[in-house]
């Protein structure tokens, strides 16, 4: 049996168990039910990451002092700041790895509702729902069936404003943090390892208003994982850096 196959499997026993509570959307709620799976399992990696902001954030001052002190030799100030996360055990980087590890789920999500046989069956899941709006289909198809306030095109209208507003908070937060490194002596525009955490800082929420894009061309089903996750990171962010 193929990982597709077996996910397949997972996907519809998870919708049987839950049909009495959500009837034609049960594997919509299946589906929800698998992101926050796949969010608790990374969460001890979120937890991490939230730790080394704290600690990238504490070593804002020792940065600016190394800024002062190699303020004419960018190249030694990279590598005098790199030297300085190493030894305090502090990656600029480490609050990406909870994302690409989500990565593999969303592609088999993806895979799964673009496909119309797995295991050379037809594609059950394929008839599923959220609402109106088909899991395998996608917003072209919801605006060809009735139009942006059509039954399908009202999901999506849901889906969008949720992705909005969650972008909206990120980048809010983000504005925030920018402000602060900022106020610690590390300008929004330093380059190189200086200002790498700020510069991540800066394009990451940005990335989130993207996720409106993503949500309007994946098949529901995937797009549905994306707004789970991005709802989930939301509210993560805001109980562990709090």
């Amino acid at each position: 049996m193929s990982v597709f196959s077996a996910f397949a499997r997972l996907v519809e026993h998870l919708a049987e168990l839950l049909q009495p509570l959500f009837h034609a959307s049960a594997a919509a709620a299946a589906i929800v039910l698998f992101t926050a799976f796949v969010r608790l399992l990374v969460h001890p990696l979120s937890r991490a990451a939230a730790r080394g902001q704290k600690a990238r954030a504490a070593l804002q001052p020792r940065v600016a002092e190394l800024r002062e002190k190699y303020r004419k030799d960018p190249e030694k100030l990279n590598r005098a700041v790199l030297e300085l996360h190493a030894a305090e055990k502090v990656s600029p980087l480490s609050g990406c790895l909870p994302s690409l590890l989500q990565l593999p789920a969303f592609f088999l999500l993806y895979h799964l509702f673009s496909s119309t046989t797995i295991g050379g069956d037809g594609n059950g899941l394929l008839d599923h729902r959220l609402l109106a709006a088909p899991l395998g289909g996608r917003w072209g198809d919801a605006l060809a069936d009735g139009g942006v306030f059509g039954a399908a095109g009202l999901v999506y209208v849901g889906l969008f404003a949720v992705t909005a507003a969650v972008a909206t908070l990120n980048y809010l937060r983000a504005r925030r943090a920018v402000a602060g490194a900022g106020a610690a002596g590390v300008p929004a525009g330093e380059e190189g390892a200086a200002g790498l955490g700020t510069a991540v800082g800066r394009v990451m929420p940005l990335l989130s208003f993207g996720t409106l894009v993503t949500v309007a061309v994946v098949p529901l089903a995937a797009a549905l994982y994306i707004v789970t996750s991005t709802a989930w990171s939301a509210v993560e962010r805001a109980v562990l850096h709090q």
